[in-house]
């Protein structure tokens, strides 16, 4: 989830458990802190929701690490009250008078909902870190998503328009709650198809993974692995005809052109990927360098890894490989690494090649 949207949901989350702001302040012998007005509990929620992202600084230490570590202790719901906490801390001492513990529960659900978001992308988060590295994801929702953002912005500028009724943000979050059930049945649908493709090609053993792709709810990229080998499909759920003939993609515009990659259902087009290139002479050559101890961070952080090419020339062999996961038409792939070895040497280098866009 992109890193506005996760902020406005935590302000949406905290402003609909809210019931009402009461802002009383103790006489002057009284020990008693402040109520906190509902102003500082949504932002609050605000800040801790786009908290986590904090693990972008990685960046600053190499990509790789990044990748790998991307949605990972920031996420994690065993440490979700410390983070809380140690919010709870920075925010008292910018907000005086208030105690720490006036923003510790707000703080808490904009962690928690800022870890449900990302949950429901592809990306996969380690929930129970650091017991566990193990990434957890049920892709549900794109990383970005025009309907899920606006849906919590629609709740919000509700919300500031009748600021003492939180019914308008928590019929916006009900919203939200049906719109993510709704595309679990759109998951489930794009499951059935690919399915059916195993199914009708007697794929023993294969195994199904339908992620959701950019531009639409009903874009769907399905993924079927089977012994080494990746079957992949872009489908539309709705679609029922593709590209007319009179448009040709070189004449759409940038978006169109990713869109039009989606075929109906019934008229997709399969396309095989072998995990190592379609040159069966080379594969175990490539196995023994995709098995490098040098690639072994990059091997950490991919999923469905598949080769894009391989280079050589007089100055260096090198095998380059991307995930499929952030592979959408007609864009070149993020994240594409390759496992490299000079003239002369007789060991392997990673090295990283920048792609399209700044995260790359």
């Amino acid at each position: 989830m992109d890193p506005l949207t996760h902020a406005l949901s935590g302000a949406l989350l905290v402003r609909a458990a809210t019931r009402r702001s009461r802002q009383t302040i103790p006489p002057a012998h009284q020990q008693l802190s402040p109520a906190l007005p509902l102003r500082l509990k949504i932002a609050t929620g605000f800040v801790a929701a786009a908290f986590p992202d904090i693990d972008f600084a990685l960046r600053l230490i190499d990509t790789i690490v990044y990748l790998n570590w991307h949605q990972g202790p920031t996420h994690s719901l065993i440490l979700l009250p410390l983070w809380a906490w140690l919010l709870a801390q920075c925010l008292a001492q910018l907000f005086r008078p208030y105690a720490w513990r006036l923003f510790f529960i707000p703080a808490c659900l904009g962690l928690a909902i800022h870890i449900a978001g990302d949950l429901i992308t592809s990306y996969g988060l380690m929930l129970f870190a650091p017991l566990s590295t193990e990434r957890y994801s049920f892709p549900l929702v794109f990383v970005i998503d025009p309907w899920f953002s606006l849906i919590i912005i629609a709740g919000l500028v509700a919300s500031w328009l009748y600021p003492h009724q939180r019914a308008t943000a928590v019929a916006a979050l009900t919203g939200l709650s049906i719109y993510v059930f709704f595309l679990s049945t759109l998951h489930h649908q794009a499951i059935a198809v690919a399915q059916y493709y195993v199914k009708a090609h007697a794929l023993h053993s294969a195994i199904v993974s339908v992620l959701p792709q950019p531009l639409s709810p009903f874009h769907w990229k399905l993924i079927v692995r089977h012994n080494g080998n990746y079957h992949v499909a872009r489908v539309h759920l709705r679609k029922t005809a593709p590209l007319s003939g009179h448009e040709s993609a070189a004449d759409l515009w940038p978006w169109r052109k990713i869109a039009a990659a989606y075929r109906p259902v019934t008229k997709n087009a399969w396309t095989d990927y072998h995990q190592f290139g379609d040159d069966p002479h080379r594969r175990d050559v490539i196995r023994d360098a995709w098995n490098a101890p040098a690639f072994e961070s990059f091997r950490a952080f991919s999923a469905f890894p598949v080769l894009e090419r391989v280079e050589e020339n007089d100055r260096r062999l090198c095998y380059w490989f991307y995930d499929l996961r952030f592979e959408f038409p007609p864009l070149p792939p993020s994240f594409r690494y390759g496992i490299c070895r000079q003239e002369g040497e007789t060991g392997w280098r990673m090295q990283r090649q920048r792609g399209l866009f700044y995260i790359d």
